[in-house]
């Protein structure tokens, strides 16, 4: 098993929980952290696509992916979060009204 195909395997782990935990959970922060999980697997895989092949080196264009990813993923989860905050002092809560209960 080659280190990249470990990093893809482990990417597409994360991302799986990202989804999960996307899924399962109603609070907005924990919904905002599975984001964030989802995109570090995005870019762990990303990362093991760029040693795919047997050359020396690797290829540079994921990884100025990666890099800029992580710049948007940073300003959007700061947005997210002003919006979550804001949406908590508008209603009270930071949850998502649940239609089961209504």
């Amino acid at each position: 098993m080659s280190a990249a195909f470990l990093y893809a395997l482990v990417g597409m782990g994360l991302f799986s929980l990202g989804v999960y935990a996307l899924i399962v959970h109603a609070h907005l922060l924990r919904k905002i952290l599975a984001i964030n999980v989802m995109g570090s697997g995005i870019f762990l895989v990303l990362v093991a696509l760029a040693r795919r092949t047997g050359e020396a080196q690797p290829d540079a264009v994921p990884h100025a992916m990666v890099i800029t990813g992580i710049v948007v993923a940073i300003s959007a989860t700061a947005l997210a979060l002003t919006l979550m905050l804001k949406l908590a002092a508008e209603t009270g809560c930071a949850e998502l009204p649940d239609e089961k209960r209504e």
